[in-house]
């Protein structure tokens, strides 16, 4: 039930009315306007005049904070940063750029993104004790094992970066994240196939930098492929930043403890890890995989058809975009430029993804029901083209996502209404009972 109520200052504030059944007593609960998108009950106040919590596994229901960095409209298929729709920024910008509108709020002039892509450079470099952390993991150990560890171990580096009250030690734990994860990656792709680090070069680009630390060697010059370049640059933007996911849900609960921004990151990090958040395009490979070939297509999308088979199609559909991915447009159009540059005709698995994706656009069942290629799948099918192991995946979505987590704490840090997370709970265990001795229990 929602209603107008007249305050003390004469403006109408609309309310919704909870009414506890048992008792008859009712309750007004503000509701609360954003700039775009649903109004959300306030029920701050709840606990404190009913004696009641809401109940929402997951926190699918719940708004967790003000924000006005990202703005999702799954529905619609609609993904903006600051008021900008993901398409423009991925056509017009470059990862920077964006970086700098996601930490800002407007994009740069001329002057402030030169400046900008100047603090970046700067920091690219990690201190060179670093590389002798590296060679306490195994050679065998998961890069994003190596990026947990890694990135937690800053805050024993850079001393000078870790008062968060301080807006300018903020802004350089900021910059020194967002620089130097491509490098602290890079080394960590590295080091599981025993080459030598490459250190940064300040006189590429961030994408195409990312790339040289990845694939150049000692012994010979490595020149980046400016449509590989291009391509990474549109990867990173459409990973940025993506609203209250688990991952930057972490980033914030962490946060809101004090805890410094490496160790936020850092949970991040290890949150994004999970198969159902950062893992999806690592498992539609394996799906492709499973597949192994073109003529067995029919056999699994009747399988993914049937509510009774555990079999699923991944990398179709989202569990927030109810239409299809914006992202997913301009990641597909990417993909296939990725695909022709580099002449991929004979690849088995990539030949079934494009194959997978055909018959599955035209099918009516998938249509009807809006299940279209996420960008999970055809992220996917780029790195393999783009020769990355299925072990980095993961590793290039937190380079690009490191932005969105510093954006976000850096936004909840600055809120003076923010509160340290603490969620309530159902208790379902034992009721009070008294303590058996040791000899007395049957």
């Amino acid at each position: 039930m929602t209603q107008n109520v007249k305050s003390s200052d004469a403006t109408l504030k609309e309310t919704v009315t909870l009414v506890d059944n048992t008792s008859g007593r009712k309750y007004e609960l503000p509701l609360l306007p954003g700039s775009i998108g649903p109004k959300v009950i306030d029920i701050r106040s709840l606990y404190g005049e009913t004696g009641f919590f809401t109940y929402d596994p997951g926190f699918t229901s719940t708004g967790s904070c003000e924000s006005k960095i990202t703005y999702i409209d799954g529905d619609a298929g609609v993904l903006m940063h600051r008021g900008y729709p993901i398409d423009q920024l991925a056509e017009h910008s470059d990862y920077l750029e964006v970086c700098y509108l996601l930490l800002q709020g407007e994009l740069p002039s001329a002057a402030q993104k030169k400046k900008f892509e100047g603090d970046i450079r700067n920091h690219t470099m990690v201190h060179e004790q670093i590389a002798s952390f590296y060679r306490g993991f195994r050679r065998d150990a998961h890069p994003m094992a190596v990026m947990c560890g890694v990135v937690g171990a800053l805050s024993a580096f850079y001393h000078d970066s870790l008062d968060i009250a301080d807006p300018h030690q903020r802004m350089v734990a900021s910059d020194r994240l967002i620089a130097k994860m491509p490098t602290i990656a890079a080394w960590a792709y590295k080091y599981s196939r025993g080459e030598p680090f490459i250190y940064p070069r300040n006189n590429l680009s961030y994408a195409e930098n990312f790339l040289h630390m990845m694939f150049a060697t000692p012994c010979e010059e490595y020149k980046v492929n400016p449509v590989l370049a291009r391509a990474m640059e549109r990867i990173l933007i459409l990973h940025a930043d993506h609203e209250q996911n688990a991952s930057t849900s972490t980033v914030r609960l962490a946060g809101s403890s004090g805890a410094n921004p490496f160790a936020c990151i850092a949970a991040g990090i290890a949150s994004l890890w999970g198969p159902a958040h950062g893992g999806a395009n690592e498992a539609v490979l394996q799906m492709l995989t499973q597949i192994g070939h073109k003529e067995r297509i029919p056999e699994f999308i009747d399988r993914a058809k049937d509510k009774n088979d555990p079999f699923r199609l991944m990398g179709f559909g989202h569990r927030v975009y109810k239409n299809y991915d914006p992202r997913a447009k301009v990641m597909e159009r990417t993909c296939h430029e990725v695909l022709d540059e580099l002449g991929v005709r004979d690849e088995p698995l990539l030949d079934l993804a494009m194959e997978l994706e055909r018959i599955a656009l035209e099918d009516p069942y998938f249509v009807d029901k809006k299940l279209y290629p996420n960008v999970d799948f055809y992220s996917g099918i780029i790195f393999r083209a783009m020769g990355i192991p299925v072990s980095m995946f993961t590793v290039l979505f937190a380079v690009a996502r490191t932005v969105g987590w510093v954006a976000q704490w850096n936004e909840m840090v600055g809120d003076p209404s923010q509160k340290i997370g603490r969620p309530r709970q159902l208790y379902t265990g034992s009721t009070l009972r008294d303590y058996v001795p040791l000899h007395a229990r049957g």
